[in-house]
């Protein structure tokens, strides 16, 4: 039986009202995305049209997942809300802080020791507060989500970007920071500005190499990095329902690469397979009673371009394989063309590694498909060329593949089975096999390949594509090997050709395990103790933030003016500094450290004001905020990609910055500054980026008029003493600015509970 069920019934017994007075208000048919957000307004029954990309909306979530580098601020922010329970089912899972290494049980034993202090402090604060806790070892969190809490039609947000995972079940799953889920972790209404809409047609059907990866690494071809941004993406046609839940599941994943609030899709019989097959019939049964509210209204698919905002037609009867890199998601390269273009970019051919798994890429399908061509090379003797690493997206996948044999396909090949947890794919992987900053070419399944995200080299050249696609790659050991066309001599000196991939959409005898890893929290945990020491280095109670005065907006100086790509891992970057992810303090020690000087094009490198010496961005605005001067971040297009990770807003703000100033932003970016209380602004005239100078000073000449709508003026003050005014733009409604004047979100919240 499904976890929550009670609530899942619920969320259905509404549904049909209220997608059926929505229709009525919004006056002609609905699409998926917007039967699910009329659906969960916090009002309840809609009673007027939304428009999209302009109105800041509030809602209903039915449920929030937190992965565990991401959970500790979360829940220490929670910690000062004054509630004694979660409102809404709650879970937390702990995959980030698990590093790959030397296999499965040796580096669970070793995160277990040296994060044991983070995981104590999880268990308990969820114990405390009705927190259900899945343990270290127990899987991803977009892969327990999808077995165990997913289900069609419904809304979740989680602490992770990849959330939007569970699009996969059709639920309408979005990536927020923690302070967002905080809110709703509080009993309170969660805002978010009502989404554009994005169609994407499927048709035709996927076969021989193409996998579902390579929809999605069309897609962020099309669109880009920041094409989706501020949009749900919905997949409809005859290609869609030809897709698995777990394929599905993939494409809704890397719907983050390109920016994208969510993406889903509309209920079919994939997901009634796949609810049956992880023991939650009883959910495939209720769908299945309201399965018209599941979907968009048949008028939408035949007439799409009336209804979306944007409509993107795809055959995948001639999609072909893709890899994607390398240091960005969406430079696209079918599979048979990059021996030219990797000539003409000077990428290294040589590939060392190839790495499956990631909660893009771990489900039992994904393994048999690359386990198909594994066997292939071992029963036609074929050595590979490059070392492999496997990660298992849960316990439940793991223990069934081992059963079936599959890992031990794996081995054979002399690859290493890591733990169920996310390890190389968000940089938690220490490999060996290289030092320093050597250029080479890996290859994997996961969803980003940002410079320095796997291995903490910027010289390592990461591409993306479909599990089956890196088995046969990093089994040639070539970047540029077509196994469509290609042949590669085995062991034997003989010529041979890899046969076309084989998968199996859920496991011919079940999905089976002993222990999931799953926690359920004490029915009353007023007597659980959390306990954080004043001395920890990884752990740290938060304090407040102050209000940023108008006065404080005056006689700002320039911190850094970022050049060219700036993502949340540039900000705060994760690899080696997620141990400090629940210690603000600390954890600052590493703001933009990633990100590009446009004066000197280094990083970590700026020129601090009061000394006119060069030095890391964290000393120089540690030295700006000892002396009381607040500090201003200027940036470029789609700042703050990539991550939800709120830290990339709270450590700025903690250190003095109280000013974002950028080109544009990334979504979950923009809302975690303005959650934490700051200012985040766009150039009204994209060219005033290039006014600002490394010795700039500036004033808000009507920041006492802050109102929503309207540009803030800004004053440039040049070192020779002239003057330049610009106008910044601003997307702050009457609540967000009750943010900024009192510090932060959560300090309105505490305000609220305590009245």
């Amino acid at each position: 039986m499904a976890f929550d069920i009670d609530m899942i019934k619920g969320v259905y017994a509404t549904m049909a009202e209220r997608v059926d007075k929505a229709r009525k208000v919004v006056g002609k048919p609905l699409t998926l995305s917007e039967k699910i957000l009329y659906s969960h307004l916090w009002e309840g029954a809609p009673t007027k049209a939304l428009a999209r990309g302009k109105d800041y909306v509030d809602f209903a979530p039915d449920r929030i997942a937190c992965q565990d580098a991401t959970a500790q601020m979360a829940l220490l922010q929670f910690m000062q809300a004054g509630k004694p329970k979660v409102a809404v089912p709650t879970t937390v899972h702990c995959d980030h802080l698990i590093q790959a290494k030397s296999g499965a049980v040796a580096d669970l034993k070793s995160a277990n020791s040296t994060s044991a202090e983070v995981f104590d402090f999880l268990e308990s604060v969820s114990n405390k507060y009705g927190i259900g806790f899945w343990r270290p070892g127990a899987g991803i969190i977009h892969q327990v989500v999808l077995e165990n809490y997913a289900f069609p039609g419904g809304m979740m947000i989680g602490t992770d970007s990849h959330t939007v995972n569970a699009g996969g079940l059709g639920m309408v799953a979005i990536g927020v920071g923690g302070a967002d889920a905080v809110d709703v972790m509080a009993g309170m209404a969660w805002e978010l500005k009502f989404p554009k809409l994005i169609g994407v047609h499927l048709t035709g059907k996927i076969s021989g190499w193409t996998s579902a990866k390579d929809v999605i690494l069309k897609v962020a071809e099309i669109l880009t990095v920041k094409g989706g941004t501020g949009a749900i993406i919905e997949y409809f046609g005859e290609g869609a329902k030809n897709l698995s839940c777990t394929g599905k599941g993939t494409i809704c994943n890397m719907g983050a690469e390109v920016g994208a609030t969510t993406s889903t899709f509309g209920y079919d019989a994939s997901m009634e397979r796949y609810l049956r097959a992880t023991d939650r019939s009883d959910v495939a049964d209720a769908a299945n009673e309201i399965k018209d509210y599941l979907t968009a209204d048949p008028e939408v698919y035949a007439d799409p371009k009336a209804y979306f905002d944007q409509v993107i037609e795809l055959n995948l009867d001639t999609l072909r394989p893709h890899l994607n890199g390398p240091f960005t998601p969406d430079l696209a390269t079918p599979v048979g063309e990059m021996a030219p273009k990797a000539k003409a970019n000077n990428w290294p051919i040589q590939v060392d590694w190839g790495l499956i798994g990631s909660c893009t890429n771990s489900s039992y399908e994904d393994l048999t498909r690359a386990a198909s061509i594994a066997k292939q090379a071992v029963d036609k003797k074929i050595k590979p060329k490059a070392d492999f690493g496997i990660n298992p997206g849960s316990e439940q996948i793991r223990y069934t593949a081992e059963r079936d044999g599959l890992l031990q396909i794996f081995e054979e090949l002399g690859a290493t089975i890591f733990t169920n947890a996310c390890g190389p794919c968000i940089g938690q992987w220490d490999r060996s096999d290289l030092k320093g900053d050597e250029r080479n070419t890996i290859v994997h399944s996961f969803n980003r390949n940002f410079s320095k995200r796997a291995d903490g080299n910027p010289n390592t050249h990461a591409f993306v594509g479909s599990p089956e696609m890196v088995a046969a790659i990093a089994i040639s050991g070539r970047l540029d090997f077509d196994p469509m066309n290609d042949k590669l001599i085995n062991e034997d000196g003989q010529e041979v050709k890899l046969d076309e991939p084989m998968g199996i959409e859920l496991p011919l005898k079940g999905f089976e395990v002993e222990d999931a890893g799953f926690l359920a929290p004490d029915a009353d945990g007023s007597k659980v103790e959390v306990k954080v020491s004043p001395k920890s280095e990884r752990l740290q109670l938060l304090d407040p933030f102050h209000p940023i005065t108008n006065e404080q907006l005056t006689g700002m100086k320039l911190l850094i003016k970022a050049f060219g790509k700036c993502t949340t891992d540039h900000i705060s970057m994760a690899g080696p500094w997620l141990r400090y992810r629940g210690h603000l303090d600390n954890i600052a020690n590493n703001t933009l450290i990633g990100a590009v000087n446009a004066f000197n094009k280094k990083t970590n490198f700026v020129k601090n004001q009061l000394t006119g010496e060069y030095g890391g961005v964290p000393d120089t605005q540690r030295a700006y905020k000892a002396a009381g001067i607040k500090t201003i971040v200027v940036g470029d297009h789609n700042y703050g990609e990539g991550s939800s990770r709120e830290h990339a807003a709270m450590q700025p703000r903690h250190l003095g910055v109280a000013v974002v100033l950028v080109k544009s932003f990334a979504r979950i970016h923009e809302t975690n500054l303005k959650k934490q209380g700051m200012l985040a602004l766009t150039f009204v005239n994209e060219t005033d980026y290039d006014l600002i100078k490394e010795d700039d000073t500036f004033n808000f000449v009507d920041i006492a008029e802050f109102a929503p709508g309207k540009p803030l003026t800004i004053e440039l003050v040049h070192a020779d003493g002239s003057k330049d005014t610009i106008k910044a733009a601003h997307t702050y409604n009457e609540s967000q600015i009750g943010w900024f004047r009192e510090g932060s979100a959560l300090n309105v919240i505490k305000r609220e509970n305590a009245a």
